[in-house]
């Protein structure tokens, strides 16, 4: 190995242990106030405040709209007011995620929340207040909320964290998080929430049958691997969260043009994702046997590199002719998708940044969700919209899996031509899910390509809370789910 892949193989990447306790405090004293409105109730309210701040807003141009924000003189400590929808939707959602860099710095209240809208506030304030400072400081540090007193504040740090862990691993680039440093923060991860551990690396998938996962990764001088998470009793029903863990995709030998190659930083947000997740479950102690399965490669250009036309034997036992190195995240999940299997799990989640094809259909804040069994897709469907945690379905179309047809070999790894791209990786994916495991998979971006309000552009956690509450709701003891 040269320098350059020792430097690789020995980066870490350090996980904040306390990524929330900058947006919260536990005292009030000294706190401003923050008056939250609902649209209906602005004129009430408008009529009965003092004539001083209605003549402020008055004369500011303040029209009572969703997303205003009006800063009212006079206080000491200061007061705002700040309008929102109350829908329940994802943007009502960030438009509360906002405040902590709309607001001045320094500590504010808001009093007289229901627990339901205690625990939005605080969950959208730590999303929000969320900045990725490993490479330059903040430009200013986000307003602080005093912990409103109905929050759940576990539920709502477990799920802060979570979205922080998955921003912070896909906002480092690759030279600091190759397969050897994404390796070492799940191992990190795992170590502080005692789960057991194994990784397999480089020639070693070979012998273990994890031909596709070695295909894709070879090329690079930091190896690839398979990480294996478990945690959990034997007897509890067993979950499984596979992550892509593409930590740089050149697209191989069909290289990728200067766009297409310039956010594979990000290619490994499926991985971010599935330990993100893995981190509430555990931390909330969900009576499931967990396991997560990251595939963690580089897919580099080298003289060993995988090529078009090549034919590969799957860890399955099915073998894969290659239409396209580009098509190289359907082939490392692949891999890890049979050895879930194996053990039949009550629940299997893939999670990938894996087509364009679902960003041209569903752009970059709608996660495109394929699931084989329609009771399951309901209920996530139905979490989904509860937590404003949005996704769109999408059909496994089963006349398509003759576009992945192979004269050489059980299928290709992509079809012929652009159309259906996206249901065409499923179905790929799908060839690797055994009959009767009920399975998830979500073809998600992870990033938020322009800054809109509480999302700066960068890396955005997606699908994490609506997975989490269908998985608390389905194997959780009656008793916990009562007082969830």
């Amino acid at each position: 190995m040269d320098n350059r892949g020792r430097r690789a193989s020995l980066a870490i990447f350090r996980i904040d242990l306390s990524m929330s306790s900058a947006a919260f405090t536990t005292s009030s004293r000294g706190a401003a106030a923050l008056l939250l409105l609902r649209e209906a109730g602005v004129a009430a309210w408008l009529r009965a405040a003092p004539s001083a701040h209605r003549r402020w807003l008055q004369g500011s141009g303040f029209k009572g709209r969703p997303g205003e924000l009006a800063l009212l003189p006079g206080d000491e400590p200061p007061m705002a007011l700040f309008v929102f929808a109350d829908d329940g939707s994802s943007t009502d959602l960030w438009r509360l995620a906002s405040l902590p860099l709309r607001l001045p710095e320094g500590a504010w209240r808001a009093d007289g929340l229901s627990a339901e809208a205690a625990n939005r506030l605080a969950l959208a304030w730590g999303i929000g207040a969320y900045q990725f400072t490993r490479y330059r400081k903040a430009e200013r540090a986000p307003a602080v909320l005093a912990w409103p007193r109905n929050a759940d504040r576990a539920a709502v740090q477990r799920a802060v964290d979570a979205s922080a862990l998955a921003r912070d691993l896909i906002n480092t680039p690759a030279q600091d998080l190759g397969p050897a440093a994404l390796a070492r923060a799940a191992l990190q991860m795992a170590r502080r929430h005692k789960m057991r551990s194994r990784v397999i690396v480089g020639d070693a998938l070979l012998k273990g049958g994890y031909g596709l996962i070695h295909a894709v990764g070879r090329a690079a001088d930091d190896a690839p691997r398979l990480i294996d998470l478990t945690w959990g009793e034997a007897h509890h029903p067993k979950v499984t969260v596979i992550g892509k863990g593409v930590c740089f995709d050149s697209g191989g030998l069909d290289i990728k043009t200067a766009d297409g190659m310039r956010l594979m930083k990000k290619d490994m947000g499926g991985a971010a994702h599935a330990l993100a997740l893995a981190q509430m479950i555990v931390q909330s102690k969900l009576p499931v046997r967990l396991r997560v399965l990251v595939p963690a490669v580089e897919n580099a250009i080298a003289g060993n590199a995988f090529r078009p036309l090549d034919v590969i034997t799957s860890k399955k036992g099915l073998t894969v002719e290659i239409g396209n190195t580009d098509a190289e995240g359907r082939l490392i999940l692949a891999d890890a998708l049979d050895e879930a299997c194996r053990e039949k799990p009550a629940l299997l989640i893939d999670m990938a940044t894996l087509t364009g094809a679902a960003r041209v259909a569903l752009g970059p804040e709608l996660p495109a969700l394929f699931v084989n069994d329609d009771r399951l897709a309901a209920e996530l469907l139905v979490a989904s919209e509860r937590e404003a945690d949005p996704m769109w379905r999408m059909p496994l179309w089963q006349p398509y899996r003759t576009r992945l047809k192979s004269s050489v070999a059980d299928l290709n790894n992509v079809a012929d031509g652009p159309m259906a791209g996206a249901v065409n990786a499923a179905l790929f994916l799908q060839e690797f899910v055994a009959a009767g495991v009920p399975w998830i998979h979500l073809d998600l971006f992870g990033w938020n390509p322009w800054a809109a309000p509480g999302r700066p552009a960068g890396a955005q956690a997606q699908c994490l809370r609506a997975l989490y509450a269908l998985i608390a709701a389905r194997f959780s003891s009656p008793a916990k789910r009562q007082r969830r």
